[in-house]
């Protein structure tokens, strides 16, 4: 720190506008990409490797999506 600065202060996130969680509009938007991630395997595309990378990516989606059911299920509070 030089000689006559203010000394750096710990902002809290809450105090800029970032609450930790995007709410109910965040997971409706994360099962909309879901559904748009599938409609990706509708094309003429040859390979099948990116049907499996597709697959998978919505397969984790899904999977963390339905943890936070879950998890939201058996919380104290809802949020």
């Amino acid at each position: 720190m030089r000689a006559g600065e203010h000394p750096v202060q710990h902002e809290r996130p809450e105090e800029w506008g970032w609450h930790g969680e995007t709410g109910k509009k965040g997971r409706i938007g994360a099962w909309l990409a879901v559904a748009i991630l599938l409609t990706f395997l509708i094309g003429n595309h040859e390979g099948r490797i990116e049907d499996l990378w597709i697959l998978g990516i919505a397969l984790v989606m899904i999977l963390i999506l339905l943890w936070d059911i879950r998890r939201r299920k058996n919380a104290w509070r809802s949020r």
